[in-house]
């Protein structure tokens, strides 16, 4: 009986979790700045050649230095304490739409839209801080909204606000920045207790609003148009009958290539085009490579020469041709070296971080560090399956770095960013064996007050329709 009441000491594992985070995230964590020291150093052919052998991954190196630096340094901060929660909630949110309105007038034009801001020589894109600044404020805001039946409405108002702030400076020059951020906004919301019905009637009306925001900026666009060649006609006169023929999809491309060219880059044409050229993906073989579809050309390539097990690391073709392949193209380049068994592995430790996040979250009392872990690593998973997408196919252009292995100085630091957040949540955390029942539970970790609603995740499944 004495035995049985014995307290069996903590495991070398729970006692590196409470010091340090979670090992299976830091496990993670390093298995992908690995890959990214290898497939970058073996991707920057281009840059090489005008850069140096070895000033790219000096470069690329440095950063990831810096990133554990960060990350070791905010795991070993308590996330509930008051000096952590200012500077991670209201300090984070308004620095970063401070920046996104400021890079959306002023900010330095990368790949034909204004997305950075240039400080003493270095590059720095607000809209990869608002993946995890977004994430931090909604955890906030939805902790504080709980109610006995999940988020009130009132919870749900403003963070349908705080999803516009972030995403209106953004729109015009990133929007698959913009759907990434829904993304992660619609499962921390469901996971905050929203029901699928409020969040179906609020896409309604956000479907509508855009809609309409969508007639009446094209009917603007329309009536300038008419404008335009009005006063041409007055000029000169157009022989239409000498023009060759072209096919209907040429013809498409070409107006939209126009309007992309006249003047600022007009980035609802140029999605326009990429969305077309999405559609008719099936006809790809028979395009001539030009300089508008040589990224999906040369990926294509890449994979298709990669196979099942790859051609060896550094034994990449594409690398040296290939348009950004060190950053929004990295993916086609870790299937060309190592296959689809290389591509697999990438693909599966990005869903062990979701599944090992949401094994924490079933483990978490209080709904706000639930809530945090699981929208970081949303975060970061789904950016990666967006990048993935990308590269195969599956969506239509659009950059989007692959976390923590795409080359990129704000990527980089973000994400590290959010992997320390997270191992700074995991660190409170009690990883408890199941088998051992008569382990003595830690003090429950007070939370400020408003923080503390309780997780409906771990209390009770609920019916996510009403």
């Amino acid at each position: 009986m004495a035995e049985e009441n014995t307290i069996k000491k903590p495991t070398t594992s729970h006692n590196f979790t409470h010091k340090y985070g979670d090992p299976w995230i830091w496990g993670i964590f390093i298995a992908l700045m690995i890959i990214s020291v290898i497939e970058n150093y073996s991707a920057s052919s281009v840059l090489v050649s005008s850069k140096g052998i070895f000033t790219p991954i000096i470069k690329h190196t440095a950063f990831l230095l810096v990133g554990v630096g960060i990350t070791t340094f905010v795991a070993r901060r308590d996330y509930y304490k008051p000096g952590f929660i200012l500077l991670s909630v209201p300090v984070l949110s308004a620095f970063t739409v401070l920046t996104l309105v400021y890079v959306r007038f002023f900010g330095a034009i990368v790949n034909g839209a204004r997305r950075a801001i240039n400080i003493a020589g270095v590059s720095f894109q607000p809209a990869e801080l608002a993946k995890v600044s977004i994430v931090t404020v909604l955890a906030y805001v939805l902790a504080r909204n709980q109610e006995k039946n999940g988020l009130s409405n009132k919870g749900l108002l403003i963070a349908i606000v705080i999803v516009a702030l972030y995403a209106a400076p953004m729109i015009q020059s990133g929007l698959t920045n913009c759907l990434l951020l829904g993304a992660i906004c619609l499962t921390m919301i469901l996971i905050g207790g929203s029901s699928l019905k409020k969040l179906a009637i609020v896409g309604l009306a956000v479907g509508f609003i855009m809609g309409m925001g969508w007639l009446v900026k094209s009917c603007g666009d329309d009536n300038d148009e008419t404008l335009r060649n009005a006063e041409a006609a007055k000029t000169e006169q157009v022989d239409v009958a000498s023009k060759e023929p072209v096919s209907e999809m040429e013809e498409v491309f070409g107006n939209n290539e126009k309007k992309a060219n006249d003047g600022d880059v007009d980035r609802w044409a140029m999605r326009m085009d990429r969305v077309i050229k999405w559609w008719y993906n099936d006809s790809l073989v028979y395009w001539p490579i030009d300089d508008k579809n040589s990224q999906e050309m040369f990926s294509r390539m890449a994979q298709a020469h990669g196979g099942v097990v790859g051609v060896g690391v550094g034994g990449n073709r594409e690398g040296a041709r290939l348009p950004l392949a060190f950053s929004d193209y990295i993916y086609s380049i870790i299937i060309e070296e190592t296959g689809l068994v290389g591509g697999i592995i990438v693909l599966v430790l990005y869903l062990s971080l979701l599944g090992r996040a949401t094994i924490i979250v079933r483990k978490c009392k209080r709904a706000w560090p639930s809530l945090i872990i699981i929208g970081i690593a949303s975060a970061i998973t789904f950016q990666a399956l967006f990048h993935m997408a990308i590269n195969t196919g599956v969506f239509p252009v659009s950059g989007q770095p692959l976390p923590l292995i795409s080359a990129g100085g704000t990527s980089v630091l973000v994400m590290s960013l959010a992997f320390g957040i997270m191992l700074s949540v995991s660190r409170t955390i009690s990883i408890v064996n199941k088998s051992n029942k008569n382990k003595e539970e830690e003090p429950e970790i007070e939370l400020p007050e408003g923080l503390d609603a309780e997780n409906l995740t771990q209390i009770t499944p609920k019916n996510v329709w009403k």
